[in-house]
């Protein structure tokens, strides 16, 4: 049985700013970039729905080696053919990449999707790669919609960090 392939974010990350991907970022790898102390194992994006935005992260996908993710682990990931309309036609995909686990959601729990997270998104670096990050507010926004047991136990936190960047204490 293979292994699962090491997580490597910056690597995902990389290879989207190369396609020219327009996304924002979302989940516990943003709320781990807003400084939460949160422990993630896989990079959650939400792109921007264009035909030409779609293509270019199918390229990004064949470039990272991504496969649909089964309940069985990396092993048994399945290969997949993708193109822009056929990554359309899934609201959500969870991939496995040569670089860990990708979660693509188009309209993440509680929120309209790219346009939405866009408006507040922040841009930073993370080793040299520019990202387009989801304010931490969307990330809660997203994580008190969903409901999850793990964005239950997460929310306390981030709200408090959220209160602490307003300026407020907690």
């Amino acid at each position: 049985m293979a292994e699962a392939s090491p997580f490597r974010p910056e690597r995902i990350l990389a290879a989207l700013e190369r396609h020219g991907v327009e996304y924002v970022l979302i989940g516990g790898l943003a709320a781990t970039l807003h400084g939460a102390a949160h422990l993630t194992t896989d990079v959650d994006i939400t792109p921007k729905e264009d035909p030409d935005n779609l293509a270019r992260l199918s390229d990004a996908l064949r470039e990272l080696g991504a496969r649909v993710r089964s309940g069985q682990g990396a092993a048994e990931a399945l290969p997949f053919a993708h193109d822009a309309a056929s990554l359309a036609k899934a609201r959500i995909w969870n991939l496995t990449t040569e670089a860990g686990e990708l979660d693509i959601t188009f309209v993440p729990s509680g929120t309209q999707g790219y346009e939405d997270l866009r408006r507040d998104a922040v841009t930073i670096r993370v080793r040299g790669v520019q990202v387009p990050l989801a304010s931490l507010a969307d990330v809660i926004r997203s994580k008190e919609a969903a409901d999850r047991p793990r964005d239950r136990a997460a929310l306390p936190g981030l709200r408090t960090l959220l209160e602490h960047q307003r300026g407020g204490s907690a």
